[in-house]
C-alpha cells in the first residue's frame, strides 16, 4: 500500500469529521457552484463565515412557553469567490506563440492610437442610453468582443451588452453586463500598457521546460486561481490565496508527488524571527494556544517557558504545528518538491477564499476545495485498502478522521506550474489580463532585483546568489531558446528554473 501512516500527537476532532461523513456532503462540497468568472460580489456578512454554534442543553418547555429552539450543529457553508467556466487553459504548450502573436497585435492598436477612455464614474445599466456608448462600441469591437457589424446606437442593448460580459470574463471581473466602475477601470487600461503585459508574460516564459502532459496543475499567481487540467481543458478551477506582494508567490515548474493528509507544520525560520518571537514577548501562551511544540537537538520537546524570548535563540529551535483543524496547512498538503520550498495547501482560514483580491498567505498556495483536488490527484493512486481500492471523498475523509498523519504517494507524479502570467493569448485567439500585483510588467521593474520570497515549507532552501537580472524586452521575435538550468532560487518575473529534487520533510 502506498500510504504511510505516521501516528502523531493531536487534537482533532474526530467526531466533526465524522458528522462530515455521516450527514453527507455540505457546504461547498455538497453540489458544485455553476461555473462563472472570478471576482464574485460577495455581501460583508456572507464574507465572515459563521462559527459553528455551540450543542445547547435540551430543555423541556415550561407551561405558556414555546419550546426552546435547536440549533443546527451543520457546518456553514463555505463561501468563495466565483471562477471562470472557460474550458481552455491559462497555459498550454501553444501560449508562447499565441501570447507574441497577440503582444503584436496589441502594438498594432496602441500604434493606431488606441482608444479613449470613459469618464471613471460611468454607469450604464442593460438597456440604458448613455452618450458614452458609441466609444464603448468602438473599444470593443477593435479587441474582438463585439462583431464590426452590429448595428450603432447609444442604447446598451442584446448584443453590446454579450460583448461587455465577454470583455468582463476576459478581465476576470463577474459577468454581468452592467457598466460599473470595475469594468471602466479596465477598458481605461491604455492599449500600450495591455501590450507591455502581454510581452512581459512572453518573456517570463522564455527558457520553460514544463512537461505539457495529458495531466497537469496550473496556478497564474495574478488571477489566485489554479487549474487541474486533463487533455487539453479545465476539468476543474479553484479559487486560491497567493502570496502578499512582501512575500511573493515564486514561479516554479515542478512534479506533485504526494498529498499530505493531517500534515504538521514546521514553522520556516523567517516566520520564527519576524512574527514568532515578537508575539511571544507580547503573549507567552501563544505557542500553546497554536499547538506549536519547540523540539531541541534529536526531537527533544522543549517547555517555551525555558526559551530566551529576548533575542533570537528560539530560532535555532525546530517550531512544528500538530494537525488538526487549526493546522496553518488545515487537513491537506500537495507537495511538490522545487526549490523555493511552496506548496499547495489547505487553510483554517476558509473566509480569504470569499474575497476578490487574495493575495495574503507567505508564498504557498491555499486552495478552495482542497480535498476535490486532491482527489483528482489521486486518481489512479491505489486507495486505502491497495490494489482495487481508490481515493474518494469518503476514504479521505475517513483517513482524515482517524486522526494520523497519512502521507499518500501518487503512482505517477503530475507536472505542476506556478506563473506569472497577467496578458496572456488563448487558441480561440482572445486575450486575457489581470492586473500585476507584484508590480514586475514594467521595464523599470524588470530592471531590479526581484523581491525576496519568504518560503513556508518544511526546509529552507539552500542559500545561493540571485542571479543577474536583465531587462525584458517590449518586443520579442516569435523564437524560443534552448533551455538552461539555474541553481539559485528565483524571484518572481525571472526565468524558471528546472524543478530540483525532492526536499527533506
Amino acid at each position: 500500500m502506498s500510504a504511510r501512516r505516521v501516528p502523531v500527537s493531536a487534537r482533532l476532532c474526530v467526531g466533526l469529521s465524522l458528522a462530515v461523513l455521516m450527514l453527507g456532503p455540505m457546504g461547498a462540497h455538497a453540489e458544485p457552484a455553476p461555473p462563472v468568472v472570478a471576482g464574485a460580489d460577495v455581501t460583508a456578512a456572507a464574507r465572515a463565515a459563521p462559527e459553528m454554534p455551540a450543542p445547547v442543553p435540551s430543555a423541556e418547555a415550561k407551561p405558556g412557553e414555546p419550546a426552546p429552539a435547536r440549533k443546527s450543529r451543520e457546518l456553514p457553508p463555505m463561501v468563495i469567490a466565483r471562477v471562470s467556466a472557460d474550458p481552455l487553459p491559462t497555459l498550454a504548450a501553444s501560449t508562447f506563440l499565441d501570447t507574441l502573436r497577440m503582444a503584436d497585435r496589441y502594438q498594432a492598436m496602441a500604434d493606431a492610437g488606441g482608444w479613449g477612455t470613459l469618464p471613471a464614474d460611468l454607469v450604464i445599466k442593460p438597456g440604458a442610453r448613455d452618450a458614452a456608448v458609441p466609444a464603448l462600441r468602438r473599444h470593443l469591437a477593435m479587441v474582438g468582443d463585439l462583431a464590426p457589424d452590429t448595428p450603432v446606437s447609444d442604447a446598451l442593448d442584446a448584443p453590446l451588452v454579450a460583448a461587455v460580459m465577454a470583455f468582463q470574463a476576459r478581465h476576470g471581473l463577474p459577468e454581468t453586463g452592467l457598466v460599473g466602475r470595475q469594468t471602466v477601470a479596465a477598458l481605461n487600461v491604455p492599449a500600450r500598457v495591455r501590450q507591455r503585459q502581454l510581452s512581459a508574460s512572453a518573456a517570463r516564459q522564455l527558457g520553460s521546460t514544463f512537461a505539457f502532459g495529458d495531466r497537469y496543475v496550473v496556478v497564474n499567481i495574478p488571477a489566485a486561481t489554479v487549474e487541474a487540467v486533463e487533455r487539453g481543458v479545465v476539468v476543474r478551477r479553484y479559487v486560491a490565496v497567493v502570496g502578499k506582494p512582501d512575500k511573493a508567490t515564486p514561479r516554479i515548474e515542478a512534479r506533485i508527488s504526494s498529498v499530505n493528509l493531517n500534515p504538521t507544520w514546521t514553522v520556516p525560520v523567517s516566520i520564527i524571527k519576524k512574527e514568532i518571537i515578537p508575539r511571544m514577548r507580547r503573549d507567552p501562551g501563544y505557542l500553546a494556544r497554536e499547538r506549536i511544540r519547540i523540539l531541541g537537538p534529536g526531537g527533544t520537546e522543549v517547555d517555551p517557558t525555558t526559551v530566551d524570548w529576548a533575542g533570537e535563540k528560539a530560532a535555532t529551535y525546530t517550531l512544528r504545528q500538530d494537525s488538526g483543524l487549526d493546522n496553518s496547512l488545515g487537513q491537506v498538503r500537495i507537495d511538490m518538491p522545487n526549490r523555493q520550498a511552496v506548496y499547495m495547501h489547505d487553510t483554517p482560514s476558509k473566509s480569504l477564499f470569499a474575497r476578490d483580491v487574495r493575495f495574503h498567505s507567505h508564498g504557498c498556495v491555499r486552495v478552495a476545495q482542497v480535498k476535490e483536488l486532491a482527489g483528482w490527484l489521486l486518481e489512479g493512486t491505489p486507495g486505502p485498502h491497495g490494489a482495487g481500492s481508490a481515493w474518494g471523498p469518503i476514504e479521505i475523509e475517513t483517513s482524515i478522521a482517524t486522526n494520523e498523519r497519512v502521507d499518500i504517494k501518487l503512482t505517477k507524479q503530475i507536472p505542476v506550474t506556478f506563473v506569472y502570467l497577467t496578458g496572456y493569448a488563448t487558441p480561440d485567439g482572445r486575450a486575457h489580463f489581470r492586473d500585476d500585483i507584484y508590480g514586475i510588467d514594467s521595464p523599470a521593474a524588470a530592471a531590479a532585483p526581484g523581491p525576496d520570497v519568504t518560503t513556508t515549507g518544511s526546509v529552507t532552501p539552500r542559500a545561493s546568489p540571485k542571479p543577474a537580472v536583465t531587462p525584458t524586452p517590449v518586443r520579442l521575435a516569435p523564437v524560443r531558446p534552448s533551455p538552461a538550468a539555474e541553481a539559485a532560487p528565483v524571484p518572481p518575473g525571472l526565468i524558471p528554473s528546472r524543478s530540483a529534487g525532492p526536499t527533506n520533510r
